[in-house]
């Protein structure tokens, strides 16, 4: 059960985003996108066109930051690869069977190792909650330290999808394990369940984040991810980055914004007219 002090932390942090409308702020959130799509539709044709975009953005948007990464299914790594040529845009792919995470522990790190090999920066994955949810912990424990190795060179995010696990001590639970399996990043939610990202699972997730930097003096990113459709929603969870991590963590290199809609809401309220160019 959520408590009413983190409610009442919630809503003071949500009462705050006035002072977070900015341009300056507005285009910094832009650098933190992980330009992402992940549908059964997606083609060769589509994610070329996608990376294409981001080649172009700066042509016709040179004030503006390029995004964090493009994330896709990891089969696409190599294309992006191919075709992507701004430097700093990190090549995402979703890997240990994303989104459900149902699968034999050898086809996962396959998925992973294969990816990395076929030039994805960076693998999102998801905690094995038919292992977790059963209190399973060990397993857990030894998935996502398989999966760690498989990726070693690159970037791990671990998806703890909060939405199915509710209960903060839960959340904080799922926290410390995949820390302490090797998470580069930890990050709400496959934005398939509902659920999704929810501002307390944003500020438990930071709350933990910050108290294994404080113990170790490791920096764990953070990316909500899931349901992030308008600006006061990023605003939010920017925000509380912010008030319970700081300001160092608000780089791409430790925060980061899961959303397929974003970009091109960003881009409008900057230039005050709208933009759809991604």
């Amino acid at each position: 059960m959520i408590t009413s002090s983190l409610s009442k932390e919630i809503e003071t942090i949500r009462g705050s985003l006035t002072q977070y409308r900015k341009e300056n702020i507005y285009k910094d959130l832009i650098s933190f996108i992980d330009l992402t799509t992940l549908n059964s539709t997606d083609t060769n044709t589509t994610v070329r066109a996608m990376a294409e975009k981001v080649n172009n953005f700066k042509n016709l948007y040179p004030e503006f930051p390029y995004v964090a990464s493009i994330c896709t299914y990891p089969n696409f790594s190599s294309l992006i690869k191919e075709v992507l040529k701004v430097p700093g845009v990190k090549i995402t792919a979703v890997g240990g069977c994303f989104p459900a995470s149902q699968s034999f522990d050898e086809i996962k790190t396959a998925e992973c190792r294969i990816a990395v090999e076929k030039g994805a920066d960076e693998i999102d994955i998801v905690l094995p909650l038919n292992k977790f949810m059963d209190n399973r912990y060990e397993d857990v424990y030894n998935e996502l330290s398989l999966l760690r190795e498989a990726t070693k060179g690159a970037t791990l995010k671990i998806i703890l999808e909060t939405g199915a696990l509710r209960e903060p001590e839960i959340i904080a639970k799922a926290c410390d394990i995949a820390m302490e399996c090797g998470a580069d990043f930890l990050k709400t939610s496959t934005g398939k369940l509902e659920p999704a990202a929810t501002p307390e699972a944003a500020h438990i997730m930071c709350s933990k984040i910050l108290e294994k930097y404080r113990k170790d003096g490791t920096m764990t990113g953070f990316k909500p991810a899931g349901g992030i459709a308008t600006i006061d929603d990023a605003l939010m969870y920017y925000a509380i980055a912010d008030k319970v991590l700081g300001n160092k963590w608000l780089t791409p290199e430790y925060f980061r914004i899961g959303a397929s809609r974003l970009a091109n809401k960003l881009l409008s309220q900057v230039i005050g007219y709208e933009v759809t160019y991604f």
